[in-house]
């Protein structure tokens, strides 16, 4: 697994959201932007990680941050997701793994013994410039913004 790494310029990317707007990474040029890659919607790991995420928004919009939630569910999946919870950020429906490719964030993973692929959940700043600051690969769900904010 390649994942981005700090300093790695990150590939311009477009995704649907959960609406089926288009979503570039160009849109957030000149803005520190924080996405995270979650492996399900509406799981509870998942959930726990986009609430906490959803409640210190304001913090993390004071400090200059946009986020953006990132996962391989449908637009419909994402919409419900994002419905349910209120969330205030766009959720991206990358089916086809554009995103989640270009951070690298899609190979091995164990569960219950059982080897699998999947989407690691991991969570990427990224600065101004377009390069990636910080690399959270041990995401707290319950906790997850203030290792952003920390």
């Amino acid at each position: 697994m390649q994942t981005l790494k700090v300093g790695d310029k990150v590939p311009s990317f477009s995704a649907k959201d959960q609406d089926g707007k288009t979503i570039n990474l160009s849109d957030y040029a000149g803005k520190k932007l924080i996405v995270f890659f979650y492996p399900k919607a509406s799981t509870p790991g998942c959930t726990a990680e986009a609430c906490n995420l959803r409640d210190n928004y304001a913090e993390l919009q004071s400090q200059g941050y946009e986020l953006l939630g990132v996962s391989a569910d449908s637009e419909k999946r994402q919409a419900n997701f994002k419905n349910k919870y209120e969330f205030p950020f766009p959720l991206l429906a990358d089916e086809d793994h554009t995103v989640i490719n270009a951070f690298g964030v899609w190979g091995p993973k164990k569960f219950m013994g059982r080897e699998y692929d999947g989407i690691h959940r991991m969570t990427f700043v990224i600065d101004e410039n377009g390069a990636v600051s910080n690399v959270v690969e041990k995401v707290k769900t319950k906790d997850h913004a203030a290792q952003l904010l920390g």
